[in-house]
C-alpha cells in the first residue's frame, strides 16, 4: 500500500531535521523539492513532523541521541542557571526530547525588561551575535545567539537566548495540542536530568575525517 503523500513529506522533512538541524518549515519546504512535488502540495503539520522525526531516530539513531539529547540538556541547564533572574524555559527539541548533535538550543527568557538579559550578557563579558527569530505566536522577537563548546559530543552548539516580555509567560505555559507542556523551567529540566541519567560514558565525539 502506497504512502499518504503528506507522510511521505513528512518523512522526507524528517531526515532533514534529524540529520541537518533544520527547522519544520524549511524542512518541509525542501523536501517539496527534494520529491519533486509543487510549491503549492498541501504539507504535513508539524506534529505529524514530529512523529517522523521520532521514527526516524528509532530506526537510525537509537544507540547515539540519548547521550547526545542529555549533552544538549546539560548545556540548556548551565544556561538557564546563569540566566535564572530572567526566569529561562527550555523549547524546541532539546525540551521535547527529539534533539540530536545537529541540533540548537532554544532558552527563552521572560523579562521585565527586555534589555536586561542582553546587559546581563554584557556585564559577564559574553560574546554574543543579536537575532531575530519568530517567536512562539508567529511574530518576530530577538533573541541572543551563543555558541557553546560540548566536551562530550565534541563540538559547537548553538544557543539561543530568545527574549519576551515577562507578560508572555501566563500564554507561553498553555498545553499544545497534544496536551503537552510547550516548554520547561529550571526544576523540569533538572528532573529530566534526574530521571534520564548520563547513557553513556563514551565520548561521542565524531572520529576525525
Amino acid at each position: 500500500m502506497d504512502m499518504p503523500l503528506t507522510e511521505e513529506i513528512a518523512a522526507a522533512a524528517a531526515r532533514l531535521v534529524v540529520e541537518e538541524g533544520q527547522d519544520y518549515g524549511q524542512a518541509k519546504r525542501r523536501a517539496l523539492r527534494i520529491l519533486g512535488l509543487p510549491p503549492r502540495t498541501v504539507l504535513p503539520d508539524n506534529e505529524q513532523v514530529e512523529d517522523a522525526v521520532r521514527e526516524h531516530i528509532a530506526l537510525f539513531h537509537a544507540e547515539t541521541q540519548p547521550a547526545e539529547l542529555h549533552a544538549l540538556r546539560e548545556i540548556a541547564l548551565r544556561w538557564m542557571e546563569r540566566m535564572a533572574d530572567f526566569r529561562p524555559h527550555l523549547a524546541g527539541a532539546v525540551w521535547h526530547g527529539t534533539a540530536t548533535r545537529h541540533s540548537d538550543v532554544f532558552v527563552q527568557l521572560f523579562c521585565d525588561d527586555p534589555k536586561s538579559a542582553e546587559i546581563a550578557l554584557i556585564d559577564h563579558g559574553v560574546d554574543y551575535d543579536p537575532q531575530t527569530i519568530t517567536g512562539f505566536q508567529g511574530e518576530p522577537v530577538e533573541a541572543l545567539g551563543i555558541v557553546e563548546r560540548s566536551r562530550t559530543m565534541g563540538q559547537a552548539v548553538g544557543v539561543h537566548l530568545v527574549v519576551y516580555d515577562y507578560d508572555d509567560l501566563r500564554g507561553a505555559l498553555r498545553p499544545d495540542r497534544r496536551g503537552r507542556l510547550p516548554r520547561g523551567d529550571l526544576a523540569a529540566v533538572r528532573a529530566l536530568l534526574r530521571e534520564a541519567p548520563h547513557p553513556s560514558a563514551t565520548p561521542l565525539s565524531e572520529p576525525p575525517p
